[in-house]
């Protein structure tokens, strides 16, 4: 079983990071020194869990974890710092501050330096979560000790129910769009106002009127789902955010 460090020190550690064209070295204090943080870790950046849930909704609730006392979210992956940047472009997260832990230092300090080398990864940490508050682990959230890469108790839902329980999560909310469409530049400017975060899909770039036909059932654009229900169109979306 991995031990929990509940109480304890995170480990020190200097992480050296690209930042534009330098160097950049972080230390573990720069990170965490009066500050409550929230570190989740994983085994690899591009792999698919990390990438389709596990770094999406930390990215998605940021907005809810700084309402409750939350100054940074973290994430942290034995890669190097030019894969952890690439990945951060590729996936959009701005609320979220990729650590590069290439080395695996802090990871085994952690004591959750695992072994993947039957899948080619080498030395990468297990997955797991957990709140710090000025250096100190209040809170851990790790994955338990299954075959494979199990992702059960470090999401962002769980950590923010430890955090703040009768917290209201914000609607997930998707815009199938295309470039030039005035109507859907209407609806996100609808949602923008109403200070509702959404995800875009655009025809041409991410989908095609096939697609936009097998989800809706309509072949006009904007279509507008929040929390999966199907809204429609920028003059139902206005009659949706009037009610």
């Amino acid at each position: 079983m991995f031990a929990n460090k509940e109480g304890q020190p995170v480990p020190q550690v200097t992480f050296p990071t690209r930042q534009g064209d330098e160097w950049v070295n972080v230390t573990t204090d720069d990170l965490f020194a009066n500050k409550t943080v929230i570190v989740f870790s994983l085994p690899g950046a591009f792999t698919p869990t990390c990438s389709s849930t596990h770094l999406p909704r930390y990215n998605e609730l940021a907005d809810v974890f700084k309402a409750n006392g939350v100054d940074d979210i973290v994430c942290m992956s034995v890669n190097d710092t030019f894969v952890m940047n690439a990945w951060l472009a590729d996936q959009e997260a701005e609320n979220i501050k990729v650590i590069p832990d290439g080395n695996g230092e802090f990871s085994e300090g952690m004591g959750l330096l695992v072994d993947k080398a039957e899948l080619g990864f080498g030395k990468r940490s297990w997955r797991y979560s957990m709140l710090v508050k000025n250096g100190v682990i209040e809170k851990m959230f790790i994955e338990p000790q299954k075959p494979g890469d199990p992702f059960e108790v470090s999401d962002a839902d769980t950590m923010l129910a430890y955090i703040a329980p009768e917290a209201a999560k914000p609607d997930s909310v998707s815009i199938i769009t295309k470039p030039g469409c005035p109507f859907c530049a209407k609806a996100k400017q609808a949602l923008i106002d109403n200070g509702i975060r959404y995800e875009e899909v655009i025809l041409g770039t991410d989908a095609t009127t096939v697609s936009l036909k097998a989800i809706s059932g309509r072949s006009t654009v904007p279509q507008v789902f929040i929390n999966g229900e199907h809204i429609g169109g920028s003059e139902e979306l206005d009659a949706y955010l009037a009610k």
